[in-house]
């Protein structure tokens, strides 16, 4: 599976922006995908995520902000990003778990299998 993101950039605190992220992958339906994060000098973080029935989940310091959503027909994930904030600054990576357990923690890196490049978002205030 590979994953591609799109969509960082620059944005003023309070803006909005759409990260994107195609993957390869005749199941993508199946698949649980997943957001994290990595602000400089500080260690890589849980945002969001969505299982393949639609469940979500969201890291408090994002819930009411972001929204995770996928569209299956195009093989694609999206974060949808509100009220932006300065501390929202880091890059942003898309991740892919294939098997997914009933005790699966969408929060934990572990449980991911296949990871994107990453794209950049920097908040300025």
């Amino acid at each position: 599976v590979q994953l591609q993101a799109s969509g960082g950039g620059l944005v003023q605190a309070g803006g909005s922006l759409r990260l994107s992220c195609t993957a390869s992958g005749r199941t993508f339906s199946s698949y649980a995908l997943g957001w994290f994060r990595q602000a400089p000098g500080k260690e890589q973080e849980f945002v969001a995520a969505i299982r393949s029935g639609g469940s979500t989940y969201y890291a408090d310091s994002v819930k009411g902000r972001f929204t995770i959503s996928r569209d299956n027909a195009k093989n694609t994930v999206y974060l949808e990003m509100n009220s932006l904030k300065p501390e929202d600054t880091a890059v942003y990576f898309c991740a892919v778990g294939v098997s997914v357990r009933s005790a699966w923690n969408a929060r934990g890196a572990y449980e991911y299998d296949y990871w994107g490049q990453g794209t950049l978002v920097t908040v300025s205030s």
